[in-house]
């Protein structure tokens, strides 16, 4: 009995394999040509607030700090030279199918009452200072 059913598992995975062809997928998402970059840069931005938090905590020198935070700016330019330079590329194409997105710049919607850091996102601490974001705490 386990024999049969092996054998017809085994013929429906053949079946499935054999006959579905690749023009019968979906095509994938067109990805954008700087999501990588965007994603190493969101990561980037993050490092810094984490290295500016633990050095007000007093869990870096300031030699450490200075030496570290260079470094995150520097990788941080090449990223946003990286950025640059792909979309005045893509901007000397013509669109091949859909015209592409709208690049905005995102103004900042959560100040800190603390130190006056602005962020896009809501934060319960300021990356800057540290500090509540709420007003009240």
């Amino acid at each position: 009995m386990i024999e049969v059913v092996s054998i017809l598992l085994l013929a429906g995975v053949l079946a499935f394999v054999l006959l579905v062809r690749p023009r019968d997928l979906p095509a994938p998402p067109q990805a954008s040509p700087t999501q990588h970059l965007d994603e190493r840069k969101a990561a980037i931005y993050e490092n810094l607030r984490d290295l500016n938090f633990e050095y007000q905590l007093g869990k870096l020198s300031d030699e450490d700090y200075q030496k570290t935070k260079t470094g995150l700016q520097q990788e941080l330019a090449k990223v946003l030279a990286a950025i640059d330079e792909v979309l005045k590329g893509a901007a000397a194409k013509p669109p091949a199918k859909a015209p592409a997105p709208k690049i905005t710049t995102k103004t900042p919607l959560h100040v800190c009452p603390h130190c006056g850091a602005s962020f896009e996102n809501a934060m319960k601490f300021c990356g800057e200072c540290g500090k509540p974001m709420e007003a009240g705490a």
